[in-house]
């Protein structure tokens, strides 16, 4: 009877015939010394120089993945792995493979991915440039540490760990660079157990260029970072602008008002009141981007989410929205009174406009909250259908 292979080794494959056989015969090393039983998996993704002969030579499982992509040649590799838990590393030799044992002794103890940590374990001389070592890691890495609050210090460290189990919990979609981020992210929001470890990253063993981008593939990563935290990317500003706008706007229809010499009144009412809509905008965009992202499986659903539907609902929604109009229609004539009874002659901006600016405010709020509503019902007859 075969024993049941514990660790399939992944390397995605891009041209990589100057180092593939190092990375290849390193993992066998540690394979064979730790007598770990397991697999080593090259998922090659459309090389055109002699990376699947060096493969074939090896005797390793080659695994060929026609959609171009780092996350997709990941993807297509991870699948076909056999083992319980699999380690994924580049095979341009920047990682050790021979050491591989931290990584798999913490998948042991039951964590469902384990992370190396470049900045912990050391970085050699010319391992990572300038921009990624000082601006382009750390920023990130902070931005996903604060958005998700996930403890880690590396989130773009390429040598990893997770189960096999873990990994199709995930569910990941992203097919490029990002999918390193996905990972991190997808297993805290699937409430994964995670850890890291020191990892030593050694200088790039190929003498062509590295298929990253740094400025491209930086962006990707950031867009995915926010995308996935619609609460950073539209919540957090629209409570900023919502807050601050409706208090200057109250503040201000009361009267005008005086800091030193600098008079803030009508014109700077204006700005305030059209903060105040650009924050409902930016909590709509919240909202929706919410239920498109849990309804296409790439944020989990959670009670929160399913109780958002009992709060807010069509009904509730026009109901809000016709009497915002009202308001606004009521204070229209109310102005229109007031310029008849000037025998609708010239008016006083100051004390107009504070008539005014409210009753456009209130309409236009109102025709917001009653389009939003309609289009919130219509997608959650689809949660409701679940």
């Amino acid at each position: 009877m075969e024993s049941k292979i514990e660790l399939s080794i992944v390397m995605p494959c891009l041209n990589e015939e100057e180092t593939l056989a190092t990375c290849i015969s390193k993992a066998q090393s540690f394979l064979q010394t730790n007598q770990v039983i397991g697999e080593i998996i090259i998922a090659d993704n459309g090389s055109t120089d002699n990376s699947i002969a060096i493969a074939t030579k090896h005797q390793v499982k080659i695994v060929h993945i026609e959609e171009k992509g780092y996350g997709n040649a990941l993807k297509g590799g991870i699948k076909a792995a056999q083992g319980s838990y699999v380690i994924m590393a580049d095979a341009d030799d920047s990682y050790d493979f021979e050491n591989l044992m931290p990584f798999l002794e913490k998948l042991r103890e039951g964590y469902d991915l384990v992370m190396g940590n470049r900045f912990k374990g050391g970085i050699k001389k010319g391992a990572m440039p300038f921009l990624h070592k000082y601006l382009g890691n750390p920023v990130l890495s902070f931005i996903g540490k604060l958005f998700f609050k996930i403890k880690i210090g590396d989130f773009h460290c390429g040598l990893r760990g997770f189960s096999n189990a873990a990994f199709y919990k995930m569910d990941l979609k992203t097919t490029g660079m990002e999918f390193a981020s996905e990972m991190i992210v997808k297993s805290k929001l699937n409430d994964l157990s995670i850890t890291e470890v020191p990892t030593i990253l050694h200088k790039d063993g190929r003498t062509r260029a590295p298929h990253l981008n740094t400025w491209n593939d930086g962006w990707r990563h950031l867009r995915f970072l926010l995308l996935y935290s619609p609460k950073w990317l539209f919540l957090y500003p629209s409570l900023i602008l919502l807050i601050f706008g409706l208090i200057t706007s109250i503040i201000l229809i009361i009267k005008p008002i005086t800091y030193d010499d600098i008079m803030f009144d009508i014109h700077t009412l204006l700005y305030a009141a059209s903060m105040t809509l650009i924050g409902f905008q930016f909590f709509i965009f919240y909202a929706l981007t919410k239920i498109f992202a849990v309804e296409n499986g790439l944020l989990p659903k959670s009670k929160r989410y399913n109780n958002l539907f009992k709060y807010l609902n069509l009904e509730k929604g026009l109901l809000t929205g016709v009497l915002s109009l009202l308001i606004g229609v009521f204070l229209s004539i109310k102005g229109i009174f007031f310029w008849e009874s000037l025998n609708f002659g010239s008016l006083d901006p100051s004390r107009t406009f504070r008539i005014i600016i409210p009753a456009v405010f209130t309409i236009l709020f109102g025709i917001q909250i009653i389009l939003f509503s309609l289009f919130f019902s219509i997608l959650s007859l689809k949660s409701k259908s679940q």
